[in-house]
């Protein structure tokens, strides 16, 4: 009962800080401060939501596939990398440089290249959201191997444990909190990197909704599709805390 009130309590300055932002934005919008048609209302863009919630919805699950697809991509490309990495010192030195340098690139200049690339399709946009989402976790996974105790290592050793048993019992346990720590960033940048890549070309998704609705100074839709990404966004890493607490329940009972 009491973890219960003290997790509600934390919770309280963050949401006095988004009533107050929301306030803020508010007072702008009616005192005229800001233009309507540059600034619209929080009630302005909870009308143009509703209204166009079905179109919104049409165009959200195809972003929201674009951003599966690249996210589980990313996740078996990671794990691949890093566990190679982390075995083969020669492997590690050689790509470590190369993952670093492909961060500096901005997601920006890399999208129209892929269009040119691979066309209009879903193809561009999966594989931004790979690009996107391959670093954070693959970084959070040698990080993980790294952090294991070189005395659990040599006590498997001298108990005729083989490489594999090692990396199950010992090295995979001990990198997955920092696997979910880096899923957590990359499930955000998913989406985002979806709807980036939809910017630049494309037929449906929530970025194509967005550059039809700037062109057509609706900026009440696009209000409304900004903070629909934010929420799907936030939801989403909701969901990655769910899923390590399942696959994690020894954490939780070590907080007891």
């Amino acid at each position: 009962m009491q973890r219960r009130q003290t997790s509600i309590t934390s919770k309280i300055p963050a949401l006095v800080a988004i009533l107050l932002v929301i306030a803020i934005w508010w007072g702008l919008s009616a005192l005229g401060i800001v233009p309507s048609y540059m600034l619209p209302s929080p009630y302005d863009v909870v009308v143009a939501f509703v209204t166009q919630a079905n179109i919104i919805l049409m165009h959200a699950m195809v972003s929201l596939q674009e951003a599966l697809y690249g996210l589980l991509i990313g996740i078996v490309l990671a794990f691949v990398i890093a566990t190679l990495m982390d075995r083969f010192l020669v492997l590690n030195r050689a790509l470590y440089p190369v993952m670093i340098i492909t961060q500096t690139i901005p997601t920006i200049a890399i999208a129209p290249m892929l269009v040119l690339w691979m066309g209009f399709g879903m193809a561009p946009k999966i594989a931004l959201v790979v690009l996107t989402t391959f670093f954070p976790i693959s970084i959070g996974l040698l990080d993980g191997y790294r952090s294991v105790d070189p005395d659990a290592i040599q006590l498997m050793r001298a108990m005729g444990a083989s490489r594999f048993q090692i990396f199950k019992h010992v090295k995979f346990p001990s990198a997955l909190p920092h696997f979910f720590t880096g899923l957590k960033v990359s499930v955000s940048y998913s989406v985002v990197g979806a709807v980036v890549a939809e910017w630049l070309g494309g037929f449906e998704g929530l970025g194509v909704y967005m550059t039809r609705v700037r062109k057509a100074y609706a900026f009440d839709r696009m209000f409304a599709v900004i903070i629909f990404i934010v929420v799907i966004s936030l939801l989403l890493m909701g969901l990655v805390n769910v899923i390590r607490k399942l696959v994690m329940p020894w954490e939780g009972m070590a907080q007891k």
